[in-house]
């Protein structure tokens, strides 16, 4: 987990004194790394009672066409800007380019985040 607060020092190059300790809504967690495989979701409990859903894999992408939106079965990665590794584990994030059975499509939402995968189609390079 990460802990991201004020910085230390101040613009002249002074030292800041921590006015409180780490708080829980404070701490980061790990990334979900979505993985292209049977769909397994699971549920995290946010600030405010809130509750976000994950997508630790899927198979399954909502793409959007010129006809309108199809459910589409993912092969798997072609490309991930984010990090080049991804696409040798065929992980899913934002802006990956996937292989879908209605073509290659770009990722539009946070499956991580969001639980379900949304991408339109592009253009093969």
């Amino acid at each position: 987990m990460k802990y991201q607060g004020r910085s230390r020092t101040k613009r002249t190059g002074g030292r800041r004194r921590p006015i409180h300790k780490k708080r829980k809504h404070e701490l980061g967690t790990t990334p979900t790394e979505t993985r292209v495989a049977d769909a397994k979701l699971k549920t995290v409990d946010t600030r405010g009672g809130n509750v976000k859903v994950r997508a630790i894999s899927t198979d399954v992408a909502s793409v959007a066409t010129d006809d309108g939106v199809v459910s589409a079965t993912i092969n798997g990665v072609t490309r991930n800007d984010a990090n080049p590794n991804y696409v040798r584990r065929n992980i899913i994030t934002k802006g990956a380019v996937i292989d879908t059975s209605e073509g290659a499509a770009r990722v539009t939402s946070r499956p991580g985040q969001d639980g379900q995968v949304n991408a339109v189609l592009v253009d093969d390079e």
